[in-house]
C-alpha cells in the first residue's frame, strides 16, 4: 500500500488504474497491509474503523471505509475479491463492489454484498437478507454462518457475470441482463466500475475483517461461457426485483426433488430467478421417509446446501411415526388437509379420484373443515399448505361451497395456532378474499409450487397476489428458531 514498501518486493503498478498494492502468488495482490489503514478512507464517523490485532475492526456508528490506494481513487472492473470476515452476535455489514467515494449516507453506486447472520429487530424493521446477499437483487434468507466464526467471501465479477461464494458454498450466480432493470433511487446498482469498501453499520454491529485480496482480472474479459443465461426481464422479473429491494423474503418452501429434478438443478434454477428454495421430504404412511432413520438419511444428504429443508407429514397418523427430536433437525414441516378419513372412517387421498366418495356436499365440506381446524389445533406444523383445495368433482362450485363461515374457521385456527398458510401457485389458491381476510387476523404466508416434476415455474400466482393483496415482508412466515419450532413447543394430539 506505500510505494516504498511495494517497491521492496518488487511490484509493478496494477494496470487497473489501483494504486500499487503487495502483490502475491498468481496476480493476488493485498488491499490491506495488517497494520494501518493506509489506502483506506472514512466516511462519516472515520473513528468507526480501526486496526486492532492485525485486523480492520468495525466497531461504531455509521461509517464506510473505501479502498482508493496511495494516489487516485481506485477502479477494478473485472476481478476476484477474497475477505476473510468474522461478524459478531446480532451484527450487520457489507462489502461494497464497484462503488465510489462518498462522505456520508449509504453508498449509491455499485453493490452491496451483506453481511448479517443474526441481527434482531431494530425499532420496526427485521432485516431479512442474509451473508451473501447481493443487497437487493439476490437475497439469501438462511443463515449460513454462524456468529464468532470465520469465513471466507469471495466476490467474482466476470463481465455481467457476478459470483458470490461462502466459504466454498456458491451462494449467489447472477448474470445482469443487457438492459438492466433498476428501480427509483437505485440506478447506480448496475455493473460498472469502481472500488470497494466495508460497512460500519450501527453500533450494535461489530465486524473484524483480514486477508483482504484482489486478483484484478482485464477490463475486456467476456463474461463466462459456463454462466446461466440472464433472467427474462418481464413483469414477473420486475416484481421479484422490487419485493427483493423492499426486503420481502422471496422462499418457496413448497420444493420437491421429483420428476428428475436434482438439488443442483434446483439451486442453480433458485440463483437464477431470486427465489430461494425450502426442499421438502415426504413423510408419512406410504412416502419415501416413515421413520427416524428416514430423516436422519436426508437430512445428512441436504447439511451444507444453501437451502431450507423441509418435511411435508402426510396423513394424520404421522406424529406418531417420527419422534419430535428427529422432526427439530428439519427447518420446518408443513401438511394439510388432502389425506383425510371421510365419513366412511377411511383413509382417502382427495386428489385421487377414486379414493374420493361424496354423497352429500354440504356433510363433505363440515367435515373437511372441521378436520382442517382439527390439524391446525392439534398437529405441530408450521405450515398449511395447498389451502382451500377441494377434491375435481365438486371444484366448479368452490365459491359456494367455501362457505365465509367455513374459511373464517380455518382463519381463526391458522391464527390461533401461529400456523402460516401457504400460497400455491399450483392450485392457485387460496383466492384473495381468504389471503386478505387472514392478514387482516394476523396469519402469516408462505409461496408454494409443489411440483410434480422438474418444472419449478417463478411462482407467478403467489407473486400475483401478494401484489393484489399488499403483502409485505411483515406478513410472511419464516422458520423459527431451534427451541421454537412447533414440534418442540407444542404437544401433538395422538
Amino acid at each position: 500500500m506505500i510505494a516504498r514498501i511495494l517497491a521492496l518486493i518488487g511490484l509493478v503498478t496494477l494496470t487497473t488504474g489501483a494504486a500499487a498494492v503487495a502483490a502475491e502468488d498468481s496476480g493476488w495482490v493485498s488491499l490491506f497491509d495488517g497494520k494501518t489503514l493506509a489506502g483506506w478512507k472514512a466516511s462519516e464517523h472515520a473513528g468507526s474503523f480501526k486496526v486492532v490485532d492485525g485486523m480492520i475492526a468495525a466497531d461504531g456508528d455509521r461509517s464506510h471505509l473505501f479502498y482508493v490506494g496511495s494516489g487516485p481513487q481506485a477502479s477494478f472492473k473485472n476481478f476476484e475479491l477474497k475477505a476473510e470476515v468474522l461478524a459478531r452476535p446480532g451484527a450487520n455489514s457489507g462489502v461494497f463492489f464497484h462503488t465510489a467515494f462518498q462522505a456520508e449516507g449509504w453508498p449509491a453506486q455499485g453493490f452491496e454484498v451483506q453481511i448479517d447472520h443474526t441481527q434482531p429487530r431494530h425499532g420496526s424493521y427485521l432485516e431479512m437478507k442474509k451473508t451473501g446477499s447481493l443487497y437487493g437483487v439476490r437475497n439469501v434468507y438462511k443463515q449460513l454462518i454462524q456468529d464468532n466464526e470465520w469465513f471466507t467471501m469471495t466476490i467474482s465479477v466476470r463481465a455481467k457475470r457476478v459470483m458470490i461464494r461462502l466459504n466454498d458454498t456458491l451462494v449467489v450466480d447472477y448474470v445482469e441482463p443487457d438492459a438492466p432493470l433498476t428501480l427509483p433511487g437505485k440506478e447506480g446498482r448496475v455493473l460498472s466500475r469502481g472500488t470497494f469498501a466495508l460497512q460500519c453499520h450501527d453500533p450494535a454491529s461489530q465486524v473484524l475483517f483480514k486477508s483482504l485480496r484482489v486478483k484484478p482480472l482485464p477490463d475486456d474479459l467476456p463474461t463466462d461461457s459456463t454462466a446461466p443465461a440472464p433472467a427474462l426481464v418481464d413483469n414477473v422479473y420486475a416484481s421479484i426485483l422490487k419485493l427483493a429491494d423492499a426486503n420481502f423474503p422471496l422462499v418457496d418452501f413448497h420444493i420437491h426433488l421429483k420428476g428428475g429434478l436434482t438439488l443442483a438443478e434446483a439451486l442453480a434454477l433458485s440463483r437464477q430467478t431470486g427465489i430461494n428454495y425450502g426442499i421438502a421430504i415426504n413423510g408419512g404412511v406410504g412416502f419415501p421417509i416413515t421413520n427416524d432413520a428416514g430423516i436422519e438419511a436426508f437430512y445428512n444428504n441436504m447439511k451444507g446446501a444453501p437451502v431450507f429443508i423441509g418435511m411435508q407429514a402426510e396423513g394424520r397418523e404421522w406424529p406418531t411415526l417420527f419422534t419430535p427430536a428427529a422432526v427439530a433437525k428439519f427447518d420446518y414441516v408443513f401438511t394439510d388437509g388432502m389425506t383425510i378419513f371421510d365419513h366412511r372412517g377411511q383413509r382417502a387421498r382427495l386428489w385421487m379420484k377414486d379414493e374420493v366418495e361424496i354423497p352429500d356436499k354440504q356433510v363433505f365440506m363440515d367435515h373437511l373443515t372441521d378436520t382442517i381446524v382439527g390439524i391446525l389445533n392439534n398437529e405441530p406444523i408450521d405450515i398449511y399448505v395447498n389451502p382451500t383445495f377441494i377434491p375435481d368433482v365438486i371444484a366448479a362450485e368452490y365459491d359456494a361451497l367455501w362457505t365465509p363461515t367455513r374459511l373464517d374457521r380455518i382463519i381463526q385456527a391458522a391464527a390461533k395456532n401461529g400456523v402460516a398458510v401457504e400460497i400455491s401457485s399450483r392450485y392457485r389458491l387460496p383466492k384473495a378474499p381468504f389471503i386478505r381476510a387472514a392478514k387482516q387476523a394476523g396469519v402469516k404466508f408462505t409461496f408454494g409450487t409443489n411440483n410434480g416434476d422438474h418444472n419449478l415455474g417463478r411462482d407467478e400466482y403467489s407473486l400475483q397476489i401478494a401484489q393484489q393483496c399488499g403483502l409485505t415482508w411483515e406478513d410472511m412466515w419464516m422458520p423459527k428458531p431451534e427451541g421454537q419450532k412447533p414440534i418442540q413447543v407444542k404437544k401433538a394430539a395422538k
